[in-house]
């Protein structure tokens, strides 16, 4: 798992990932949007790869990416964890401001009367 945010860290591997979710792309179109060599792209290629978040084809001289989403879904899983966790907390904050609110409420009302 340590590979697969290793590889979400870097903003040009996440855009190449969302890139491959339309659908199988060469290397030199991973490459295109952000100007870079080809061997830059296939370092970064490569990471994803190492990561098992997608998968490279060879067709003759071309090199087909496609997108594995495996990894993506152990990923989501482990953060979901502490989603749940913040979720849990920040309700229970919300529920002790509105109980707090509301024994404040009636003192307030009181001395704006006066």
């Amino acid at each position: 798992m340590n590979s697969v945010f290793h590889a979400l860290g870097d903003a040009t591997r996440r855009r190449m990932l969302r890139e491959l979710a339309g659908g199988e792309r060469t290397v030199g179109q991973l490459a295109e949007p952000f100007s870079i060599s080809l061997a830059a792209a296939s370092k970064h290629i490569k990471a994803l790869e190492s990561a098992g978040l997608i998968r490279r084809e060879v067709r003759g001289r071309t090199h087909v990416c496609h997108l594995d989403p495996g990894p993506l879904a152990s990923a989501h899983e482990w953060l979901n964890f502490y989603e749940r966790f913040w979720t849990s907390r920040l309700d229970t904050l919300d529920r002790l401001l509105r109980e707090e609110d509301a024994r404040q409420s009636p003192k307030s009302k009181k001395g704006d009367d006066q």
